[in-house]
């Protein structure tokens, strides 16, 4: 790897709640819900679901005082900070704060005058909130965009660190940079250049990356560039659909790249002519499966019962399919053979009891 990995272990660390972002802290995974945030008990189920699946930060929309006071709820019923997405009324981010948000999401450019950017600095300052500062290419400046002939990576960053400044001219600096777009590379170039000018931490995603399938595709591709190089202390996955599958696509990303290990990793074949069972189903069973376990190990879902143990010799524990029947492995030598329909529950009745003797 790179020598820029060591731009990850050197950013400034900044609180939210209980946890630390940046200066070589794990990567955090964020998401946001999609409910009302006014509707309570919707948005804490959301929530709730998303802890489970390994959300360590949550971000809500807060358009209204209903929604600000509905906040101070929810954080009773949930047990990771809370973040507080503001847009245009810098007295929504007031409210936030006083319903007791971990965090802010602003665009200092976009709330008003100077004095309100003060305010709201000036209120996060006495709770010691941070404040993520969130620039993306659809909401650059109209003049930065005419000077350089459209959106470009440098007016990105320009229009980033101009926004910053403004928080830093108000004695505050506890702050985490957001710039995103939908364009991979130009996202990829608009983070490296920001990296090189500043040390706080960073916020990476591809925003409105699409659908489950396209957008999972287009933020590993951007994202996975980005850790590589030593960019991003926490990030989101930007996908149409359920935010939990967010949270899934992120631990995957994190996890192929080494940077977290929590959670099992599950291998599959891509099936062929010798492949005699359902291959296709069990690996989606077995990855549904996995979820709910912790164990920092690798599974293996093999097609082959001739050549799948050997195959994924490298695999803690694994199935491997024959014809109406498969196998249970472990480290590659086979510990029993199987009807087809027994193998999934075997696998999970093994993961029940890993540990014991292994």
């Amino acid at each position: 790897m790179t020598d820029k990995t060591m731009h990850r272990a050197h950013t400034k660390q900044v609180r939210i709640g209980d946890l630390t972002i940046g200066g070589g802290t794990p990567i955090r995974i964020q998401s946001m819900t999609n409910t009302p945030t006014e509707d309570v008990a919707a948005t804490v189920a959301q929530i709730l679901a998303l802890e489970e699946a390994g959300c360590e930060i949550v971000r809500c929309t807060v358009p209204t005082q209903e929604a600000a006071e509905a906040l101070g709820r929810i954080k009773k019923q949930v047990h990771i900070p809370v973040v507080a997405d503001i847009h245009f009324d810098y007295r929504m981010a007031l409210a936030a704060m006083e319903n007791g948000a971990d965090k802010i999401r602003i665009n200092p450019g976009n709330i008003g005058g100077e004095d309100r950017v003060r305010s709201v600095v000036t209120a996060a300052k006495e709770r010691e909130i941070p404040i993520r500062v969130g620039v993306n290419s659809g909401s650059l400046e109209r003049e930065i965009v005419e000077r350089d002939g459209g959106v470009t990576a440098a007016g990105i960053v320009e229009s980033a660190l101009d926004k910053v400044r403004m928080i830093e001219a108000c004695d505050y600096d506890r702050i985490v940079i957001s710039i995103k777009s939908s364009d991979v590379p130009l996202c990829i170039e608009a983070h490296e250049l920001l990296a090189k000018r500043t040390d706080y931490p960073i916020h990476i995603g591809i925003t409105e990356a699409g659908t489950l399938y396209g957008g999972t595709i287009k933020s590993a591709v951007g994202l996975g560039i980005l850790l590589y190089l030593g960019i991003g202390d926490t990030l989101r996955v930007s996908l149409s659909g359920d935010p939990v599958e967010e949270i899934r696509a992120a631990r995957q990303i994190l996890r192929d790249l080494h940077l977290r290990r929590d959670g099992i990793e599950v291998v599959s074949c891509p099936t062929c002519g010798r492949t005699k069972i359902d291959l296709v189903t069990l690996a989606a069973q077995v990855e549904e499966l996995v979820q709910h376990y912790d164990y920092d190990i690798r599974v293996a879902v093999m097609g082959c019962a001739v050549n799948g143990p050997g195959e994924a010799r490298e695999a803690d524990l694994g199935v491997a399919g024959g014809d109406g029947e498969g196998l249970l492995f472990r480290h590659g030598e086979i510990l029993r053979k199987l009807p087809e329909s027994e193998l999934l529950q075997a696998l999970k009745d093994e993961l029940d009891h890993w540990g014991e003797g292994t």
